[in-house]
């Protein structure tokens, strides 16, 4: 069914292609001194030698610097390219009828900056998209957050947006819009990455420096994305420098980091083809540090237990045309030791490919991709029986597009497997094992089309296909925004989601470090609450989402965003088996709704952002509707940076978030647990048996305090030459050192916090 659907859908985008009479003129921005992308360029096309006169149509380049005019009238047209703190750039090209023009143009910073282009084009990208429920992160957005240990981090970030949960600093997990980690896709150049965030919660896989910008979709994304049910969160990185050699070496008494790039075959401006290289590593050094610095956040005298290593490598092929190859490869640790209670270590490595072919006599784009990834996890309690679970996972695909006048056309497919290798004892004693491989066939199409300016659809279908549970899944989805005004914006998207990756994580946990996955269960199983048995195999959501932006002026932005996830069918591991009659796996329903409020503020040295988020979401089990863990009711974002001082070389930043407590089971009593390890002999009367926990009834129906924390930094770049340069991060996190509950160990009646304030000062060499 997929090979035809895909054959059809090829066909019918050649035959739009070749109809296509109006010449095209593509090209890509790039920065003269490092080769990087230029994004948000503005590109203008006029007939006449003053391009600001008379202009008739324009681009701005994406954030790979690309931008395409699609219908470029015949005759001599000027290109004017300019771009916020560049000098502009402008050539004459002779347009020809249905001819295809391709210009590479090489940016050099200047003195005076035009940031209404930058403004400009910025808000014709949000005009001409249907992007709803869509955040585009770049690295400088990043880096205005207050870092924990001068080190800013995606995983710091993430949590600042709308609709965004973390669960806290130690072991900490993200939520989106009532989706649990693994009901979030997270995609690093296209690999699908199992377990992005280390065991301290500040800190993810990635490295900041190496990233061009990170999509966080929160809910209702298109057909491009499949296999989960919530949210997609897709990064991409840079190439190295394409011009010199250069990096950075940072210290802190959370990290050491070093980074590493040049070019192999250096970028020249008269043919544009270029190799580059770029590495970057990064140690955890608070075992160490902490014994001393922070001595007073410990639980003994061994330290902060958190330990990692991430190692990162990529070399990139560009061409003259803006092909590109990019060639990669990762090896990610975590462990984390909390003595005579648990020992967590989990690893994963991986390596791939990524390509963009601009074909010279074609008015299409092709990309795709190749990777395979290996992740393994063990974690050793008390209890004598370790868990372990891996997974082994390759992903591959292929996809083309179409620019046409005010529309694009996209299709493509992918292939994806992964291995289970799972061994896992429940808390009733129980063992589960799943040694399975699985593979999943998708193709999609998407189709944008803007109509008279005002008007954006984008309908999209996903045929996804499970082949171990010989189920298909068809998805449709729609994402529609309509311009009421200028700068009033109306935007609605929906869409059919599934998946079929299982993770032994509970969504009843409180405290779970380990994150072990599996296939969905081939084997019996029922409805909530029912002894019928599901007619699906599947984690299945609809999603709904309604919206409007508004540009209040050049600076100020509105987002206000209303949502609902019906999660139709989730599926997870039963933890309440107590016979071998029990099914392995029990089935939920769920939802989650919610508004998502989002103000941003830029002008001059000034970065304001907030954000307020109003949720509900529940589960049901067959015999109750039940708040999950992370049902945060409210949670409030402000963060603020002011840049000043000769050469912008200062900078101050602060970061409050708010938010009302997480539900919790209450203790309804205790009672005692003789093992009878001795047999008859077990001492009952004057014994000590272990304590078990008789928790109420009403799942979830209390609630822990509310959550708060400020974290601050004062920032300071000192110039030595053209490109050497230090920075000096002064820190704290948790700036006026608020007992925000971690959790609270019912058995030993006492209460475990979150990290206390952890001052810091760190140092950043570039060079």
């Amino acid at each position: 069914m997929i090979h035809k659907f895909l054959i059809f859908s090829f066909s019918f985008l050649c035959l739009s292609a070749s109809a296509q009479k109006n010449a095209v003129i593509r090209g890509n921005v790039y920065d003269k001194a490092n080769g990087q992308p230029v994004p948000f360029a503005n590109v203008v096309l006029s007939g006449k030698a003053n391009p600001e006169s008379e202009t008739t149509l324009g681009a701005a380049s994406d954030m790979n610097g690309f931008f395409q005019i699609s219908n470029a009238p015949v005759g001599s047209q000027t290109l004017f390219v300019s771009y916020i703190g560049y000098d502009s750039i402008e050539t004459t090209i002779a347009v020809t009828e249905g001819g295809i023009f391709y210009k590479s143009f090489y940016l050099t910073e200047a003195t005076k900056s035009l940031e209404t282009i930058e403004v400009s084009a910025k808000k014709d990208q949000a005009r001409l998209t249907a992007q709803v429920s869509k955040v585009t992160i770049t690295p400088k957005q990043i880096k205005a957050l207050p870092s924990t240990g001068g080190a800013p981090d995606i995983a710091q970030y993430l949590p600042v947006l709308a609709g965004v949960i973390s669960s806290g600093d130690q072991g900490g997990q993200i939520y989106i819009r009532g989706g649990s980690p693994v009901q979030n896709k997270i995609l690093l150049d296209g690999m699908t990455i199992y377990n992005p965030f280390h065991s301290v919660g500040f800190f993810s896989v990635f490295e900041t420096e190496t990233l061009r910008s990170v999509d966080v979709l929160t809910g209702g994304f298109n057909a491009e994305y499949g296999g989960r049910i919530s949210a997609v969160v897709d990064l991409k990185t840079r190439e190295g420098n394409k011009q010199r050699f250069g990096g950075l070496i940072s210290g802190s008494p959370f990290q050491a980091k070093v980074l590493l790039e040049g070019p192999i075959v250096p970028l020249k401006n008269d043919n544009g083809n270029s190799v580059s290289f770029m590495f970057t590593g990064k140690k955890s050094l608070l075992p160490q540090t902490s014994k001393t610095l922070y001595d007073y956040a410990q639980r003994d005298s061994s330290g902060l237990p958190f330990d990692y290593n991430d190692y990162y490598g990529k070399v990139s092929f560009v061409a003259a045309n803006g092909s590109k190859m990019n060639v990669f490869g990762f090896n990610f640790k975590d462990a984390v030791n909390y003595t005579n209670v648990a020992d967590l270590n989990w690893n994963t490595k991986g390596y791939g490919a990524n390509f963009t072919l601009i074909p010279t006599g074609l008015k299409m784009i092709v990309g795709g991709n190749i990777a395979y990834s290996k992740y393994d996890i063990s974690l050793q309690e008390k209890d004598p029986a370790p868990r372990t679970s891996a997974v082994g996972s390759f992903n591959a695909g292929l996809d083309f597009t179409i620019f046409g006048d005010d529309s694009e056309l996209k299709y493509g497919a992918d292939i994806s497997g992964f291995s289970t290798d799972l061994s896992f004892n429940s808390p009733l004693g129980f063992t589960y094992k799943q040694n399975e491989n699985t593979t999943e066939l998708a193709g999609y199409v998407r189709y944008r089309k803007v109509l008279r300016k005002r008007l954006v659809l984008e309908p999209s279908v996903r045929i996804q296909s499970y082949t171990a549970l010989g189920e298909t899944s068809f998805e449709p989805r729609v994402s529609a925004k309509f311009n009421l005004t200028e700068h009033i914006r109306l935007k609605f998207s929906g869409g059919v989601f599934s998946q079929n990756l299982i993770s032994t994580v509970s969504e009843k946990d409180v405290v779970n470090l380990f994150v072990g996955f599996l296939s969905g269960p081939e084997e019996r199983f029922f409805q909530p609450g029912s002894t019928e048995e599901v007619t699906s195999r599947l984690q299945k959501a609809v999603h709904v989402i309604g919206g409007l932006e508004i540009d209040v002026n050049k600076n100020l932005e509105l987002n206000i965003e209303a949502y609902t996830k019906d999660y139709k069918q989730l599926i997870e591991v039963n933890r309440l088996k107590s016979k071998f009659t029990d099914p392995n796996y029990v089935s939920e329903t769920g939802g989650a709704h919610g508004l998502d409020i989002t103000a941003k503020y830029e002008k001059g040295g000034f970065y304001l952002w907030s954000t307020f988020s109003h949720a509900y979401v529940n589960r049901f089990d067959g015999t109750q509707t039940y708040p999950t863990n992370f049902d945060r009711r409210n949670n409030v974002n402000l963060l603020a940076s002011y840049t000043f001082g000769q050469k912008k070389s200062w900078e101050v930043a602060a970061r409050w978030n708010y938010g009302s407590g997480f539900p919790f089971t209450l203790t309804q009593g205790f009672f005692t647990n003789f093992n009878f390890k001795d047999g008859v002999s077990t001492d009952v009367l004057t014994g000590n048996p272990d304590l078990g926990v008789i928790y109420s009834p009403t799942r979830n129906g209390g609630r822990l305090p509310d959550y708060h924390r400020l974290d601050v930094s004062v920032k300071k770049m000192i110039h030595f030459t053209k490109y050497v340069k230090m920075e000096v991060v002064a820190s704290a996190t948790n700036a006026y050192d608020r007992r925000n509950i971690f959790y609270f160990d019912r058995v030993r009646f006492s209460r475990v916090d979150q990290l206390p304030i952890l001052p810091s000062l760190a140092a950043t060499l570039h060079f």
